[in-house]
């Protein structure tokens, strides 16, 4: 078996084919070994409303984007890759700055006010005056 350089694994998404065509998105659940060798059960989450789970059975091969039918019908899973100029960095999450307030403005400990959430701007700029 030839050593593929980004096999599927689980919790991929792929892409599945139907007859050359787009079909729908599929989250790759799981892998399970069948009782013949080279085949595996694959458990795919189907993207799309309703979800549903099936379960294929299928080679190595299969899995990683060889085309095989299914009741005639000729299907190919492709991975999904994220394109580049998509996969943007995260910046690192705020922390919490209560502790940088002075004291007079830190709640007391317990105090409802305490338990409230923070609204968060998306903005990063002050608040401009009126």
């Amino acid at each position: 078996m030839k050593k593929l350089e980004n096999p599927v694994i689980e919790k991929d998404v792929v892409l599945i084919n139907v007859e050359n065509k787009p079909a729908f998105f599929a989250r790759i659940e799981s892998f399970i070994p069948d009782s013949k060798p080279n085949w595996w059960h694959v458990k795919l989450l189907i993207l799309q409303m309703p979800l549903n789970v099936v379960t294929w059975i299928l080679r190595h091969e299969q899995i990683n984007g060889e085309e095989f039918t299914m009741a005639g019908t000729s299907i190919r899973i492709e991975k999904v890759e994220v394109p580049k100029e998509l996969d943007i960095e995260h910046p690192e999450p705020e922390t919490d700055r209560t502790n940088d307030a002075p004291e007079d403005e830190k709640p007391a400990k317990n105090s409802p006010q305490e338990k409230h959430a923070r609204i968060l701007s998306f903005d990063n700029k002050k608040d401009k005056e009126s």
